[in-house]
């Protein structure tokens, strides 16, 4: 990523953290499950993010929210994933499987749709440049009506409740 690019990354407020460090029998993960959402009230508007990041056993080891300001929901939905795979990479995993409720995102990254809007194309790029740290990617666009995904929603919604508290 482009120094220029850091820049235009939201600060973000942790919230609903749990976070389990441990490692597979083998001391490694083969294969992590990752589940993102994010939404904005208004499009543009206050904006948050959350992932819950899994082994295949479906343990959690992670899962945030956080408040990213005002952002459009595209842009939440990107800003969610790149959390989740960040957080995945320190973990070191040879393969991620991402699921999110948003299929604009979800066909963008498999290549299905062109990426014209561009601050998504900035945000694509730094989700393909974050791919390198593993050996395989893909992503699941998975209904609304998921049990993890309905979790992801809730803990967006809780991040943006506790922003307008303040």
């Amino acid at each position: 990523m482009e120094q220029q690019d850091k820049e235009h990354w939201p600060a973000t407020h942790s919230n609903n953290t749990k976070s389990t460090n441990k490692k597979e029998e083998n001391n490694t993960f083969d294969r992590l499950l990752i589940f993102t959402d994010g939404g904005a009230r208004g499009n543009p508007g206050p904006a948050a993010t959350a992932f819950i990041l899994l082994t295949e056993q479906n343990h959690i080891l992670n899962q945030k929210s956080h408040y990213i300001g005002t952002h459009t929901n595209n842009q939440a939905e990107y800003y969610a994933l790149i959390a989740g795979l960040e957080t995945a990479a320190a973990l070191k995993p040879n393969e991620v499987v991402c699921h999110t409720d948003s299929e604009l995102m979800a066909k963008q990254l498999k290549g299905e749709f062109v990426v014209n809007n561009p601050i998504l194309k900035q945000l694509w790029r730094r989700v393909k440049e974050l791919e390198q740290q593993f050996k395989k990617v893909s992503y699941v666009n998975v209904p609304r009506t998921h049990s993890r995904i309905q979790e992801a929603d809730r803990l967006v919604n809780l991040a943006l409740d506790k922003e307008k508290d303040h």
